[in-house]
């Protein structure tokens, strides 16, 4: 293996995919501009961020059924997937910001991002050599560091919030066309296929269904986290008076957001040495009682404010590749692409009713409320992870270290 020709190629993989998903939280990082403008309510600034997602889910389940990544050159669908994304994206200038298409140019561009996320995955495994929990972490990294990105263009594009979605096409853009000219290590495997046919398999098997119980507590805090944590900032900070709010809540949500990458390495790095459960229990606790009570934080000195969302912004993600490595470990080999997607496709319908809760919460009975309600997820998925922990399959887990 050519050792300078792979990190190239990695690190080209991983650009690409952070310049591409800067384009899901494109609209929501500007959210505090819309809702001033055009006087969003609760409902239409959830779907922002709660439509991408749900075409997500629907991408990746199509994409699954159909094997559409296994028919298409990996570079050319995470192209295709970009330019596509990036035209839904920018089209959102184009229409009221108050009505149904907006919605479903955010749902277009999240049904696109099953062509980057999962297809990324795929070409990067072309040059693991034993070294694919790094990998892994690594384009998780990308993925949290691409959500935090718009958060950064608020403040390096400051005249208008329109710049700001132009700032994420073009993003996607440059990686579509630099996705097209990286090199492969080898033939990318087979992507596993969905055979609902398994589907009662999958729930017959009892440590199958803990780690997915663990993973759905953790999607229930993980998107609401990151959709709302910038007008939380921005509304503490503009509640103590701070100057030019805005620019600094974006700043803060991009360090909050961004920081999980440190957590994703992290977290992947120690569950191969100390044990998956081990590490999703740890993360799962933090950010649970950082949900609990960051929300009464608001009047507290900002830099206890900034230390506790950063420590929050770490825990929150760490543990998240483990949860599909678990599943992997632990599904019978045949039906690890069906348990996959089964697990993907639930834990992000779950996040739905998360993000749309969040801002109801908080209007009605403020922050503390509507982080707090997050909180539950991850101490659920503790309870999970520590029955999984008990059970004697959980020795397949990490060669053994649970």
């Amino acid at each position: 293996m050519h050792i300078p020709g792979k990190i190239r190629a990695v690190t080209t993989m991983t650009l690409c995919q952070l310049l591409a998903l800067a384009l899901w939280f494109s609209a929501t990082a500007v959210l505090p501009q819309l809702r001033s403008e055009f006087g969003l309510g609760a409902v239409q600034s959830s779907l922002f961020t709660s439509s991408v997602v749900l075409g997500f889910v629907i991408g990746t389940v199509t994409s699954a059924i159909f094997g559409l990544a296994d028919r298409i050159d990996p570079r050319r669908f995470f192209a295709g997937s970009a330019v596509l994304a990036g035209i839904a994206n920018i089209l959102i200038l184009t229409v009221p910001m108050d009505g149904a298409i907006v919605i479903v140019l955010r749902l277009i561009t999240g049904i696109c991002m099953a062509g980057i996320y999962p297809v990324g995955m795929k070409m990067v495994a072309t040059w693991s050599r034993g070294d694919t929990g790094f990998l892994v972490g690594l384009l998780v990294g990308a993925l949290t560091l691409g959500s935090a990105l718009p958060h950064l263009f608020v403040v390096a594009v400051p005249f208008d919030w329109r710049w700001v979605i132009v700032a994420t096409s073009l993003s996607a853009w440059l990686a579509a066309g630099v996705i097209l000219f990286v090199a492969l290590g080898g033939t990318p495997g087979r992507s596993p296929r969905f055979d609902p046919r398994a589907l009662g398999h999958i729930i017959a098997n009892r440590p199958l269904r803990h780690a997915c119980y663990g993973y759905f507590g953790h999607m229930w805090e993980l998107y609401a986290m990151w959709g709302w944590a910038g007008l939380f900032l921005f509304q503490a900070f503009d509640g103590q008076g701070m100057d030019n709010p805005g620019m600094w809540a974006a700043l803060g949500t991009f360090a909050i957001v961004g920081i999980g990458a440190v957590g994703s390495l992290i977290g992947g790095l120690w569950a191969d040495r100390f044990g998956r459960t081990t590490v999703t229990i740890a993360a799962m606790t933090i950010s649970g009682l950082c949900a609990l009570i960051i929300g009464a934080m608001t009047a507290a000195p900002l830099w206890m404010l900034i230390i506790l969302c950063l420590i929050w912004g770490i825990s929150v993600v760490a543990d998240s590749a483990q949860f599909s490595s678990c599943v992997i470990e632990l599904a019978e080999p045949h039906q690890v692409g069906t348990a996959l997607t089964l697990q993907n496709a639930i834990g992000f319908i779950i996040s739905l009713a998360s993000i749309h809760l969040v801002p109801v919460m908080a209007g009605h009975l403020g922050w503390w409320a509507a982080f707090a309600m997050l909180s539950v997820g991850p101490f659920l998925g503790v309870w999970a992870m520590m029955r999984l922990r008990a059970m004697p399959e959980a020795v397949k887990l990490a060669g053994g270290r649970r």
